[in-house]
């Protein structure tokens, strides 16, 4: 099994999980996002390489000591790791158990990848966008009706207390009012860990991609 990467990044504290972490960055998502931050990934000759779980853990064993003593371990992202959810799986399954396993997703993606990987994650960092649905179709180009469903299943089954949630101020596409409803809408169904930021301007990733 091979998974293609647009990148793989050691040695990262605190912006990716708890702990040091090594960034694996998995090509493809199903999104179009306007300002995309990793528009790589949504290239076709944006793949750097293809690993299979094997050669990962090999690389990623050279860093056990930093990921056992702060609590760290792989994050992976992309692009959409969920997409990815077979190989998440295999790794997992040969990972050291110590290891703290970390997912940043937009939850857009066929239940049966989250299914898949539920037993092994220890934290999922989630991009809602906004839960506006008209202004998640607006900046993504797709529906968000699959990634509520799936955090009302993660609410719904006790996982609430593994999601870090973010909410982007989104430039032309939403507000501050806007960010404050998804926060209200999000508390409600039982999430509590959210960070709020703003998204860098970048339509020529989007043009870019989308060629």
């Amino acid at each position: 099994m091979e998974a293609p990467l647009i990148g793989l990044s050691r040695h990262r504290i605190s912006v990716d999980g708890e702990g040091v972490t090594t960034l694996v960055a998995f090509h493809g998502c199903p999104l179009r996002c306007r300002y995309c931050l990793n528009a790589q990934c949504l290239l076709p000759d944006g793949i750097s390489r293809t690993i299979t779980p094997e050669q990962l853990l090999d690389e990623c064993m050279l860093d056990d000591l930093y990921f056992q003593a702060t609590g760290g371990g792989i994050t992976f992202g992309g692009g959409e790791p969920l997409l990815r959810s077979l190989f998440i799986e295999a790794f997992a399954r040969i990972a050291p158990p110590a290891w703290h396993i970390t997912v940043e997703t937009s939850l857009n993606v066929a239940h049966h990848h989250l299914e898949r990987v539920q037993p092994y994650i220890s934290q999922y960092i989630v991009d809602v966008k906004d839960m506006n649905a008209a202004i998640y179709r607006a900046y993504t180009t797709r529906d968000n009706a699959t990634t509520l469903g799936n955090l009302q299943w993660m609410a719904a089954n006790g996982m609430a207390d593994k999601v870090h949630i973010r909410l982007p101020e989104i430039p032309d596409y939403n507000t501050i009012a806007d960010i404050d409803k998804s926060q209200k809408t999000l508390e409600a169904m039982g999430f509590h860990d959210f960070e709020r930021f703003t998204y860098i301007k970048d339509v020529d990733a989007y043009k870019r991609a989308s060629r």
